[in-house]
């Protein structure tokens, strides 16, 4: 690793059109298990001027037949969910109005051949909704655990986002961006280099003595959140760059689930495995075993074990245990303790289930519907509602110092 460097991460806000599709895919996701713990979803939804399409496959209980007819009342409970997600976000605009925007439903019922390879059978426990990689990230560079730019730059536009709708910024819409540029020494955060905002305003916004009101809020904003003394004399702003940002949100770009993956987890500061995790039931391992190796790493720096962690974990479809499990502890492990030596304690910990898709939502408690908080201002290293996720739990800590022992 080196010690001195530059390094950057974006976010987008909840009225960014790829985030306003991520909730509306995870609250079709909440909906459906909270009708059956067990349902199978993989919903897909487009955004774009006055319009949301839903598209993928579903299975469960109470949800759909055999003959593939929904139950009675739910295609008008869909499409409730929907308006509702739009509307709690705050678009009342012309171009994309959460009560008259076109709504169509192209949600079927899942593929009978994935559903046996993945169901339960016999002697067969539960394997993989898919094959694929996973990755899992902590550091100590915040209290969370995160990497800091990403943290930092989550944490600007959640509150953009709560002054808006609380009032504090009435000239603020939904539609943002944001960009935090960290230097760092030794390793560590030391300061901030540049910031980028760039956020959708009411008219008139973009010039004269409004627009210098807009700019004073978005500093005070910044300067409130990061850390004392990283903004400077010498901090480069960027706030709204292009100028005017009226049009914004699925009016001013068509938005798609799963586009957002980097803004979803670290930032760029850890490897990704390609997929994304808004609109899957816990059962794909595309969202639970990035949920898992995010516990696991957070667990192993929370431990004193090591102060930076990337887990990868590896699955086949219909198959229940993982093809691998690697640690990588970046040189910054305790005194004693190897990567190949965390690997093995990972093994020895019974209560994760062999880390299995079943496992992985014991564990964790998966099969609730919590997922639509997921959905904006990333996936890890969040307090909603004042608790934390499940994989956010520390609570690992002791079970990895015993099987290390």
């Amino acid at each position: 690793m080196r010690d001195n460097y530059l390094f950057t991460s974006e976010s987008v806000s909840e009225g960014h059109p790829d985030k306003v599709s991520d909730q509306i895919s995870d609250a079709i996701v909440d909906l459906f298990l909270a009708k059956d713990p067990e349902a199978r979803v993989a919903c897909e939804t487009m955004t774009t001027t006055q319009r949301v399409v839903l598209a993928g496959e579903i299975r469960g209980q109470g949800i759909m037949d055999t003959d593939g007819k929904w139950a009675p009342g739910l295609e008008q409970e869909i499409e409730d969910t929907v308006r509702a997600v739009v509307r709690d976000i705050g678009y009342e605009q012309d171009g994309f109005h959460w009560q008259s925007l076109d709504f169509e439903n192209h949600l079927h019922g899942q593929s009978a051949h994935i559903a046996q390879g993945v169901d339960a059978s016999g002697n067969k426990d539960e394997g993989a909704g898919d094959q694929g990689i996973m990755f899992g990230f902590a550091c100590d560079e915040t209290p969370d655990l995160m990497p800091a730019p990403i943290d930092y730059s989550h944490k600007i536009l959640a509150q953009l986002a709560e002054d808006r709708k609380n009032g504090t910024a009435p000239f603020l819409e939904p539609d943002s961006k944001s960009q935090v540029s960290l230097r760092y020494e030794h390793g560590k955060p030391v300061a901030c280099t540049a910031v980028v905002v760039s956020t959708q305003h009411g008219e008139g916004y973009d010039e004269g003595e409004k627009e210098a009101e807009l700019h004073a809020y978005v500093k005070r904003v910044v300067g409130e959140i990061l850390p004392a003394g990283f903004v400077s004399d010498d901090t480069a702003w960027h706030i709204n760059p292009t100028g005017s940002f009226v049009i914004g949100g699925p009016d001013g770009d068509a938005g798609l689930t799963g586009r957002k993956i980097i803004v979803d987890t670290y930032g760029g500061a850890a490897p990704h495995g390609g997929g994304a995790f808004s609109g899957k039931d816990p059962t794909k391992v595309d969202r639970s075993a990035a949920y898992i190796t995010r516990y696991l790493a957070k667990n192993i720096v929370a431990a004193g074990l090591a102060t930076r962690c990337t887990i990868q974990l590896s699955y086949a479809i219909g198959v229940s245990k993982p093809l691998s499990l690697y640690v990588d502890t970046h040189g910054t492990a305790a005194d004693g303790v190897s990567d190949a030596q965390l690997e093995q304690a990972i093994g020895r910990i019974d209560e994760l289930g062999g880390l299995t898709p079943r496992g992985i939502r014991t564990h964790l408690g998966l099969n609730k519907p919590i997922y639509r908080k997921t959905a904006a201002y990333g996936h890890f290293g969040r307090t909603v509602d004042g608790d934390h996720f499940p994989w956010e739990r520390t609570d690992l800590v002791d079970a990895l110092k015993s099987a290390l022992a």
